[in-house]
């Protein structure tokens, strides 16, 4: 009878309505599953899981994979329920439908960020479009208060062209239609306002820094969604203006103590202000990235983040002059940010480090108990909460498990694993000087595409010895390469004879060949194995808890690059010739959106590099434990591995290049490669064939892994500079983009 019961759930299940394609996709990023985890329960490929997600052309499971998926679907859908439609979203207002008239700024095919939902309504001021901003309009007809006595209005900017599907909105949330964040500055006037999003601007009525505090959370409805079912929402952000530091009794700049100690002292009047109304600071206290809350009420938080660009938290570095824009415009760029990446929590390298956290938090809620009760429990496929303990080999100098090592001891390639990116560069041979000019190419976001598909470890290395090397287990190999030389290399499945010279070593930064036993990353030795040389590991740190850690971080990162540059210009399906005019003055068009797509950048590089943070001054001595060790997303192995096979990519590139055009680099610097060249443009060099590129060769265009054009200057520059400096290894790609010539040393 059993038997009879399971066939006949068997073939309800096989009829079962399916939930649509987007929902089926929210359920599976929720529960934090890919689609390589799901394909191989499922025992499909990967691509099949994606054509049941496909919103375009939704392709529908069949046989015992439907019932398989409809069961794991009622499954996901029992822990994240779909959230509720707001009842006001059933007819829109007056309000919602307006749309402003043509004008100049319709007429701007850019993007001010997501536009809010509804204007935020208050008792105690007004919603107002600024005239000053990218996306003000004409004002509509307002509407009465939904506060019985009150005598606000509310107003909703025009329409303009909204953030990209695949980026939520900053007000579709109704506890957050204000979108993310407010710029907060004071008018001629004296009246303080918060400059949202989309252009709407609220009158502030806080007379001091504990009330603005209050007021953020009670009635300002700025924040941001999770981005992972298990995840939290985003605290709002308040950028503070000079003039708003002023008014709220803050010093417009830090003292150069202040400066370099991070914070106010302790015993500032803002300080004590904050403490006497009960709110607490982090330990990064009252500086440039504040946080300022009180203890979280069950599920609720109660915490505002306030950004400080008079005290540097806009470092120009990566956000240009982002930090002198008016309020509005300060407002659309973060605004941009926040809804393509996420609020930012920090410096770039701060907020590429707590993306990964938030796309794969460490705990989610667990199954009910016996009680009905769900509990915290671990998440599958982050890093957990409990920082681990990385492998000897791995260790920066000065690390705690380093600490019996002698005083002035330095530890060479057979200790210390040392996967970096590329600084090499040659002498040019007799033909290439004959040649006019030198042309470089750069990989796009060439460390996130490092990071796509990479299988990392996810907890703590295990020791084995005389290991059987697996490419698909994370980990690191001590392993002699010295006999991989590469003048006869297998390349696909031919073996082709190179000019090995004049190729750099995969194996070092610096390009040159390994003299023996030295530790490498799981990328660096698979490359051995597939240039068609056995490899036999000494010994190794494995990490057999690992998964694709990375594949959302990479996702929402290549997505918001692509997003704005899209917004810029420069588009994903443009032909060669076409993509390199179109990346000719692209920032011009909108410097603001540049910022964006700067920013973007530096949240890539800027987040792996945290993951192996070094000691910032607090007094840390080597052998002691510095504060960044504390976090579960401290991990040097993970950093590396992603450096390794982003040198990998490229040098796999070079090797197919020169196996099919004989040309050579005369420089490699990180991502960008020099080569000799008759003409100024990459498509002169570059083997396209009736608009195509050399398979696994480079490729022009803006998707990550891709290539644009750094820059051209011609062979006599080169060598005229390499003999002015009397540095005959003078890398000249770090001087490529524009000729100018800084920080020369002798090239050894």
């Amino acid at each position: 009878m059993s038997e009879l019961f399971e066939a006949v759930d068997a073939l309800v299940a096989s009829r079962a309505p399916l939930p649509p394609a987007q929902e089926r996709k929210r359920l599976r990023q929720a529960h934090g599953l890919t689609l390589e985890e799901v394909a191989a329960a499922l025992k499909v490929r990967r691509a099949t899981v994606s054509g049941w997600e496909s919103v375009k052309k939704t392709v529908e499971p069949r046989g015992p994979e439907r019932e398989a998926y409809a069961r794991l679907l009622n499954k996901l859908a029992e822990l994240y329920p779909a959230p509720p439609v707001p009842e006001e979203s059933a007819a829109p207002t007056a309000a919602a439908t307006f749309t402003a008239a043509p004008g100049p700024a319709e007429a701007q095919p850019l993007p001010p960020g997501p536009a809010p939902a509804t204007a935020a309504t208050t008792a105690t001021g007004n919603a107002r479009i600024s005239p000053d901003s990218p996306a003000s309009v004409p004002a509509a007809a307002s509407r009465p208060a939904r506060t019985a006595g009150s005598t606000s209005t509310s107003r909703r900017p025009g329409a303009r062209k909204a953030a990209p599907a695949r980026t939520p909105a900053g007000g579709a949330d109704p506890r957050f239609e204000n979108g993310p964040l407010a710029v907060v500055d004071v008018d001629a006037g004296g009246q303080v306002l918060a400059y949202c999003t989309g252009g709407l601007v609220l009158d502030v009525p806080a007379k001091s820094l504990p009330a603005l505090v209050e007021w953020t959370l009670q009635e300002a409805r700025l924040g941001q969604p999770r981005l992972s079912g298990p995840g939290k929402d985003a605290d709002p952000l308040l950028v503070l203006t000079e003039a708003v530091l002023q008014r709220y009794g803050l010093p417009v700049a830090l003292t150069e103590e202040e400066r370099l100690a991070g914070r106010l002292p302790e015993g500032h009047k803002a300080v004590r202000q904050l403490a006497r109304a009960d709110w607490k600071l982090t330990k990064r206290g009252l500086g440039p990235w504040a946080r300022i809350y009180r203890p979280a009420q069950g599920s609720e938080r109660n915490c505002v983040q306030l950004c400080i660009p008079s005290w540097h938290a806009l470092d120009s570095r990566h956000w240009g002059n982002a930090a002198q824009l008016p309020p509005a415009d300060l407002a659309r760029v973060l605004g941009v940010y926040a809804s393509r990446v996420m609020t930012p929590r920090g410096s770039t390298a701060v907020t590429g480090l707590e993306l990964m956290t938030a796309l794969h938090p460490p705990t989610r809620a667990s199954e009910p108990d016996a009680t009905g009760k769900r509990h915290s429990a671990h998440n599958p496929g982050s890093l957990g909460r409990d920082p681990v303990d990385c492998a000897p080999c791995e260790a920066p100098d000065g690390h705690p498990l380093l600490a019996d090592l002698p005083r002035f001891h330095v530890r060479g390639p057979g200790e210390k694993l040392f996967e970096e990116a590329y600084d090499w560069a040659r002498p040019m041979t007799d033909a290439e000087c004959t040649l006019r000019h030198l042309v470089g190419i750069d990989v796009n976001m060439a460390f996130a595409a490092g990071a796509n598909g990479l299988n990392v470890g996810l907890g703590a290395p295990t020791h084995v010895t005389n290991p059987v090397f697996d490419p698909k287990l994370p980990g690191s190999w001590l392993v002699d390469l010295s006999h991989v030389g590469l003048s006869r290399v297998k390349v696909g499945k031919e073996w082709v004879q190179l000019e090995g010279d004049l190729l750099p070593s995969p194996f070092t930064p610096k390009g040159e060949r390994p003299e023996g036993p030295a530790w490498y990353a799981t990328p660096t030795v698979a490359y051995a194995v597939e240039l068609g040389y056995e490899v036999r590991p000494l010994e190794a740190y494995v990490r057999y808890d690992n998964g694709r850690y990375l594949d959302g971080w990479y996702q929402r990162l290549r997505d918001a690059y692509l997003a704005t540059m899209a917004d810029l210009g420069v588009h994903a399906d443009m032909e060669p010739a076409d993509f390199l005019a179109a990346m000719d003055g692209y920032q011009e068009r909108d410097p603001q959106l540049a910022i964006v797509a700067s920013a973007i950048k530096a949240t890539v590089k800027g987040g792996l590099g945290k993951l192996r943070e070094r000691p910032r001054g607090e007094g840390w001595r080597p052998g002691q434990p510095w504060r960044a060790l504390a976090r579960p997303t401290w991990r040097p192995d993970i950093r590396a591995a992603v450096i390794s096979r982003t040198r990998i990519n490229l040098h796999r590139k070079i090797v197919k290049h020169a196996a099919f055009t004989g040309q050579y680099p005369v420089a490699v610097l990180s991502d960008c490669v020099v080569y000799a060249s008759d003409g100024e443009s990459p498509l002169d060099f570059l083997p396209y064939r009736q608009g195509k590129p050399l398979p696994g060769g480079f490729k022009l265009g803006v998707n990550p892994g891709l290539v644009k054009h750094e820059g051209t200057q011609s062979v006599l520059w080169g060598e005229e500079v390499r003999e002015r400096f009397d540095a005959p290894g003078l890398n000249l790609a770090r001087y490529i983009k524009d000729g100018t010539v800084t920080d020369v040393d002798n090239g050894e």
